[in-house]
Parts: C-alpha cells; structure tokens; sequence
C-alpha cells in the first residue's frame, strides 16, 4: 500500500524506499552545475557503467530524457522515425517540434514493433535531394508502455539497419530493466544496440525523480550543454541522485516479483464474469483486460474502486490496466478482484 491505498494505476506511483530515504538525508551534495555533486558524478559513473557506454547524465524526468536525444541528435528540420504509439509521439506534448524542431515520421506498429521493412523504406536514402528532410534519428521503446517487449535480436536488427544508413538509434528504455528481466539477459547487453538511451528511475524502481540518458561521452557532453537550455542545469541533485543509486543497483534487480504478482492477477482476473482478459499482454508488470458486460461502466468501476480504498485509472479505448509495483502486494490483489468479484 501507499498512503493506506492500494494504487494500481501505473509505476510511477511508487515512493522511495526507507533505505532511499536515508540515502537522500546523508548524501554528499555540491553544484552539479559546477560539475561538483559527488553523489551525482557517482550515479552518473554507476550508470555508464551498467549500460556499458562513455558517459551518462541525469535529468529530471523521462521526457527531458528523450527530448535531450533528439534535440541533440537532430537538426531543426531532420526527420526522427519512430512507432505510432510510442511515449515521444503520445505522451510527450509535441515537445520534439517545439524543441528540437524535429519532424516526425510515425511507422504504425505491429505489437509495439516497427516492421525492419518499413522502417528501411521511411529512410530518406538520397541526401542529394532538396526536396525531403535528412533522416536523423531512429527511435523506439523498450519496454513500451502497452507492457510490450523487444526482443534482443530485434534491437540487434535495428541498430544493423541503421549503421547501413549511418543514422543512430535511441532506445527510450523507461522500463529498460522489466525488459532485461522478461528476456533474462544483463541491460548491457541491450544497450550495445544502441547509440543512446534513456533509463526512467521513478518507473517501478522508487526513485522520487529522475532519468539518466547514456551515450558516448561526445554526445553526452552536448547533452549537457542542451539540458541547460531545457532547464535542467540544476543544483544539489546528490539528494536525488542518492535515491537514484539504489534503485539501479539494487531496485532493479527485484521485478520479477512485480511480473509474478502480475501473473497471480492476471490468473485471479479470470475469474470475473463479463470481462476479457488478456494474459499474452502481460509481458511485464502490466495487466490490460475490458470490462465487456460487466456490471459496472469504467467511471463507475473507479468510484468503486477509490471508495474502497483502491485508486485505478479509467479505461483508454476502452482498455483497462492495472500495474503492480514494489507497494502492491499478493494479498492486495485478492483485495482487488474480491471487490470486482463482489460486484458481478
């Protein structure tokens, strides 16, 4: 639980941990600015490290993230091709236009994947041409936020048919690490595949901020220098950065149990009468079914749900998710589908 609710709207939701607490109240702080923050400079180390690139940065969320690839990536008018669906396209309020004044070229996705065909047919292959933008940039989640997983050999495929075309690849891995757990293989292994990537510490790790982009230390130099036109030139993140240690070194290493408890709801969800579930969704710690005829409309069902201590999001196209986290429990789960079950 948190705060006395059981919150299954997304990981997002969840705080930092005791330990992350006392990390935070004892770090060594200065001016990240300055260059001075050791527990800054230390995570920073921590995460080049993991993914086996240069150098890494800290940034205060995921979008700032992804927004500093691409606006370091791209020139104002260069073309960035990424999925339909994908959290830059939907979920990042146009910032990549606004920004880095960057068009986009969206390829609609199969399961969460850019078909490699397509993708090499939306490479602008003749640079001479003055009539189209120049393909910079070529993008993808991993894990997406539909709960989808790339595989290793499809991240291998893409990074190939990008070096042909010499274009860089960046990975927004928000949820790199329920990726590596899914397939059983270490991040650094992923990320070889890749020119840059974000890494979202606040998704199901607890951290209370923060994402760190990784790439070479070139590209992470000019990084820095566009993280301070966003905004993001900041001061003593050492406290923030204290949380952020943890939870890639010892938070990340737990979410199989979030899969798990996943799973059991998934398992415990058929059980509910006039609504679909959809177990072969559940790849990572997210569990998507519709309410079908089901008593209770998707308004009603949030009601329910909150006036019994339980938070949930409504449906988005009629599609329902639940997530577990490090703050939902097994026993919690029975709390859930019990009350649905109650309803039927």
């Amino acid at each position: 639980m948190i705060n006395g609710k059981i919150d299954l709207r997304s990981d997002t939701v969840t705080v930092p941990t005791d330990e992350m607490r006392q990390a935070m109240f004892t770090a060594v702080v200065g001016d990240d600015v300055y260059g001075d923050d050791a527990t800054a400079n230390e995570l920073e180390a921590i995460a080049a490290e993991m993914f086996g690139k240069e150098a890494a940065l800290f940034v205060p969320s995921g979008t700032m993230s992804n927004q500093l690839a691409v606006f370091t990536h791209v020139v104002r008018g260069e073309e960035v091709i990424l999925p339909d669906n994908c959290h830059i396209v939907g979920h990042e309020a146009g910032a990549a236009a606004i920004i880095a004044g960057a068009q986009i070229r969206t390829v609609q996705n199969v399961a969460g994947e850019m078909p490699l065909e397509i993708i090499e047919r939306y490479i602008r292959k003749d640079i001479s041409d003055i009539h189209v933008p120049r393909t910079a940039l070529i993008s993808y989640e991993n894990a997406d936020s539909d709960g989808q997983v790339r595989t290793v050999e499809y991240m291998k495929n893409v990074k190939a048919l990008a070096d042909k075309y010499d274009i860089p690849v960046h990975v927004d891995g928000a949820r790199i690490f329920n990726a590596a757990t899914v397939l059983g293989v270490d991040v650094k292994e992923m990320a070889q595949y890749t020119d840059t990537m974000s890494i979202c510490m606040s998704k199901g790790l607890c951290a209370p901020v923060g994402s760190i982009l990784v790439g070479s230390k070139e590209f992470i130099d000019k990084a820095r220098r566009k993280r301070k036109i966003l905004g993001g030139g900041m001061r003593q993140i050492g406290f923030l950065a204290a949380a952020g240690k943890i939870a890639l070194l010892e938070m990340s290493k737990r979410l199989g149990e979030d899969h798990a408890n996943a799973k059991y709801m998934v398992e415990r969800l058929q059980e509910v009468k006039g609504i679909t579930v959809y177990p072969e969704r559940q790849q990572i710690s997210m569990v998507f079914f519709e309410l079908g005829t089901y008593p209770l409309t998707s308004d009603e069902l949030v009601s329910y749900m909150a006036e019994n201590n339980v938070i949930i999001n409504g449906q988005d196209n009629g599609m329902m998710r639940y997530v577990t986290h490090n703050y939902v429990s097994k026993e919690e789960i029975d709390v859930v589908v019990d009350l649905m079950l109650a309803k039927q």
